[in-house]
């Protein structure tokens, strides 16, 4: 695993790329900046991003060009639609039946989630409780069960999507798991001709089995690489405190407490004590993937995506960003 004296020779050159990579990205979208940054942003923080909207709304093109623009191969990426009929073995693989004769619970996991370093669930909170149990152990804990032995998944990055975040206990769990949510709406209304004309592209692309967006500006590893980066920086001076006192200022540090606060009071927006860490974790992350230092007042931005329901997600948008004084995207 690299060392910090080692990421620091090259981690300009990595933000940099990361950045080239997420711009050329939006080239092949209409009016989707934000969901390619904030995907950028959680690939980079490896935690879960969860879109949120109806079909149509290019939630899964924007992932499968996200990972075919790292260069990743078939067995890298796996994506499933679930629903409450989805067994356990469509997600983690078969029961190999030689094995299971010799009294041992083992799946092939070969092509399945286990094995992907990538993955993006469509309708995730259409699963049943087994699915979500499961998850919930991948997402939270990294791991998966084997013969009742935990082992380490290779998933490093994390995309689901949903119409709707339904109000049930049960779900809670998973949808605190996803720090950011951010909602996917039609741009036909806004966007007509451009909307048009990239979508013949994309068609043309599909049929000719062209993908301009693999330029290979930025790779799997360039994310890792930062990742560790930021993991080994954290935890630099040895404790929190440090951290925050060095690329938190203070000003800004009360501003972020500010709207944590009034998102909870004013508008009933729970935020967990795990999510507020990993909230922090994030707005890290952004601030040094897009100006390579301390966290400034548009950094805080993320936290228009930290909402819980459906009918959260614009309320919080919209207020978080006048909060901050940054105006409607």
């Amino acid at each position: 695993m690299w060392t910090l004296t080692e990421l620091e020779r090259e981690i300009d050159d990595i933000r940099a790329r990361i950045n080239t990579h997420r711009r050329e990205l939006r080239e092949y979208f209409v009016n989707r900046a934000d969901e390619i940054d904030l995907a950028t942003i959680c690939a980079c923080a490896q935690e879960p991003l969860l879109f949120v909207g109806p079909p149509g709304t290019a939630k899964s093109d924007l992932v499968v060009k996200f990972v075919e623009s790292l260069g990743l191969g078939q067995d890298d990426y796996f994506e499933y639609m679930l629903t409450k009929f989805t067994e356990p073995s469509e997600i983690l693989g078969p029961i190999d039946i030689d094995l299971l004769k010799q009294g041992r619970f083992v799946r092939r996991t070969k092509g399945k989630l286990p094995e992907a370093r990538v993955a993006f669930l469509d309708e995730i909170f259409k699963s049943n409780s087994a699915i979500l149990n499961t998850l919930l152990t991948i997402v939270n804990e990294r791991k998966y069960y084997q013969d009742g032995e935990p082992v380490p998944v290779a998933l490093r990055m994390l995309f689901a999507a949903t119409n709707d975040i339904p109000e049930q206990s049960e779900l809670d769990a998973l949808a605190d798991r996803f720090v950011l949510k951010i909602e996917t709406r039609p741009v036909k209304d806004t966007h007509f001709t451009e909307l048009v004309d990239a979508g013949i592209m994309n068609e043309v692309y599909r049929a000719t089995e062209q993908k301009p967006w693999a330029r290979g500006t930025a790779s799997f590893d360039d994310f890792l690489k930062l990742k560790r980066y930021m993991d080994l920086t954290f935890g630099a001076q040895g404790d929190g405190r440090a951290d925050r006192e060095q690329w938190f200022p203070t000003g800004v540090f009360a501003e972020f407490r500010r709207v944590v606060r009034t998102l909870e009071t004013e508008d009933k927006v729970l935020i967990s004590d795990r999510k507020l860490v990993k909230l922090y974790k994030v707005i890290r992350t952004r601030a040094f993937l897009f100006h390579g230092g301390a966290v400034q007042t548009p950094d805080l931005g993320l936290l228009a995506y930290a909402g819980n329901r459906r009918h959260e997600l614009p309320a919080v948008a919209e207020k978080v960003r006048a909060l901050l004084g940054l105006g409607a995207n």
